[in-house]
């Protein structure tokens, strides 16, 4: 750049024709972008003739370079729009990183928010308003639509990919959202599936928005994941929605079925009244599904059944029922026991989702809702790549296993031991059988 430059010492005649600039704008905004971008190109012409050696048309035995005319670009600022010359060189490139460096942020900024206000639902002629405040006034809405038009194809194509390989472990959930429907707002169930791949890395499997969580809705969504490609699912973890698992029982004929652990304290802490009755729930439940084994486990399960029917004859059938469906996790590998006795990593994924849904609060249509959805899982499955959830040598191991029947001394120790653990808690907590 031009080091002698005095951009604050103008002559009289650049005095003149500020003044005639200054006429001709509407307002200080439009002015201010008129000289920014005066002064832009001046400087920018005095970078191209310091590189040339010599000014535009002038023969000198110092020249380097020849000027090749004028490359136009408009650059979005806060400020307002410019329209640059760039000047071009016949031999090299001129490209001023100094001088657009700090606007080309500016201009990354004005579409990530044009495209965030999208994903979020907002009218294009909304965003077209917003943009204009921000002074990119020629930011229109066929515009708007253009730069987020790659938005959707992205989420469109993330949700039709080809599932490849197996995936061993499959969770699935469904959240709830309002939007538009035939010119009226009502809630729509958001379903989605989240797997394993043999890399040990969670990916996304798909995403669907239907009126309720039937079975014929989740028999159609996974449907839909095993015609994508989605197999070797050994285990599906979810809660205990009566569509959901008649649906996961049809379409994944021989495959386990996990209970979520936290759903189930949920499900039975609302059938008891008493807040020291929840957390007993809640406890018992706890002690339960963190044994080292499955004899262990089934006898404190068995042991604490009639202190939680006590509490409440509804959470004691319920408690009882859910045995075997909450310690499913146990015929697996035990250094996955963690992962899939929960459905945490849909819960993580689904307040991402309510997160952005918060700011909205409901939606104009069904693909503005999907819009979302997908641009949160794109976002969320991009950090999920970072790490592995589990080892792939360990998850070639995730298959589930028939363990020998304990023997009658093993049956009985592990008693002893749960009638010791579970006295412990109802003492604690108060309970009576």
């Amino acid at each position: 750049m031009a080091q002698d430059m005095n951009l604050l010492q103008l002559t009289v005649e650049q005095r003149a024709q500020a003044m005639a600039v200054f006429g001709e704008c509407a307002d200080l905004r439009e002015f201010g972008c008129r000289m920014l971008e005066a002064v832009m190109n001046a400087v920018m012409d005095a970078d191209a003739q310091d590189a040339c050696g010599a000014a535009r048309g002038e023969r000198s035995e110092a020249r380097e370079n020849s000027r090749n005319g004028y490359r136009p670009r408009t650059l979005r600022t806060a400020a307002g729009d410019l329209e640059l010359a760039i000047p071009k060189l016949r031999r090299g490139t001129y490209y001023p990183e100094g001088i657009l460096g700090r606007y080309t942020r500016v201009e990354a900024s004005v579409v990530a928010l044009v495209r965030e206000m999208y994903v979020a639902g907002v009218s294009t002629r909304k965003v077209e308003r917003v943009a204009e405040g921000l002074g990119v006034s020629s930011l229109s809405s066929s515009e708007v639509s253009r730069l987020c038009s790659e938005l959707d194809e992205s989420a469109a194509a993330f949700r039709s990919r080809p599932i490849e390989g197996d995936s061993p472990y499959v969770w699935l959930d469904a959240t709830y959202m309002k939007c538009q429907v035939d010119g009226r707002y009502v809630s729509q169930a958001l379903v989605t599936a989240i797997g394993l791949d043999a890399d040990g890395r969670k990916r996304f499997l798909g995403a669907e928005c239907v009126d309720a969580e039937s079975r014929e809705s989740w028999r159609g969504f996974l449907e839909g994941l095993r015609a994508r490609g989605l197999s070797g699912v050994r285990l599906v973890v979810s809660d205990a929605h009566a569509g959901l698992v008649a649906a996961v029982r049809e379409v994944f004929c021989g495959c386990s079925w996990q209970r979520c652990v936290t759903h189930l304290q949920r499900d039975l802490q609302g059938r008891v009244r008493t807040r020291a009755g929840k957390a007993a729930c809640a406890e018992l439940v706890r002690l339960a599904t963190t044994q080292a084994d499955a004899a262990l486990a089934r006898a404190v399960w068995d042991e604490a059944q009639p202190y939680v029917a006590a509490l409440s004859r509804a959470a004691g059938e319920a408690f009882g029922e859910a045995r075997e469906d909450a310690l499913a996790y146990m015929a697996f590998p035990r250094e996955h026991w963690p992962k899939i006795r929960t459905n945490n990593q849909q819960e993580r994924a689904n307040r991402e989702i309510k997160r952005r849904y918060r700011s909205v609060q409901s939606f104009p249509s069904r693909a503005s809702m999907m819009r979302l959805t997908c641009a949160v899982l794109m976002g969320e499955e991009g950090r999920w790549q970072a790490q592995r959830l589990l080892s792939p040598s360990s998850l070639a191991k995730a298959a589930p296993s028939a363990a020998e029947p304990p023997s009658d001394e093993r049956l009985e120790a592990a008693r002893l031991y749960a009638a010791e653990a579970v006295r412990e808690v109802v003492d604690r907590r108060g309970l009576r059988k």
